[in-house]
């Protein structure tokens, strides 16, 4: 079974495959936030920290999967409280219409409920947004789309 645990190597890579996006092309990423605050400290510092791109920003869920159909992003950053569509919601109906689009969701509300819930939604990677943002949430959102590791000859 696939870790939710930010930084942890325990994803199965076998049924849930990174997606990779080659040596010349950024990752590109979606923020869906209710808060412009959150949305522009997380685009500042994926801009300034990382060779990524922020294709688009949401402010609910369901204009979050109207981006991931239009934009294409490789990974999207979900707040779980949102208003029209939540961030489950949401992770539900990207998973549906772009399943190859890695889901990380970044929220105050951490529970054991709420990792068993974001796995059946499609979400590889659950956040507090009380942990610092550079060693959990983009290092979720790089492992999710890390090329796959290569078997070697023995």
């Amino acid at each position: 079974m696939p870790s939710l645990v930010a930084g942890s190597n325990a994803i199965d890579l076998a049924s849930n495959p990174p997606r990779h996006c080659g040596p010349q092309m950024s990752l590109r990423i979606l923020i869906a936030d209710d808060s412009p605050a959150i949305r522009r400290l997380l685009r500042f510092f994926i801009e300034h920290n990382t060779d990524w791109l922020v294709c688009g920003e949401a402010e609910d869920g369901r204009v979050a999967v109207e981006r991931v159909a239009q934009l294409r992003p490789h990974a999207v950053i979900l707040d779980l409280s949102m208003p029209v569509m939540n961030g489950l919601e949401a992770a539900r109906e990207i998973t549906r219409i772009a399943p190859d689009v890695q889901m990380v969701m970044f929220t105050m509300h951490i529970s054991e409920q709420l990792y068993r819930e974001a796995e059946a939604a499609g979400i590889k990677a659950v956040i507090s947004k009380s942990d610092t943002i550079s060693n959990h949430l983009l290092a979720a959102v790089r492992n999710l789309c890390a090329p796959p590791l290569r078997a070697t000859g023995t």
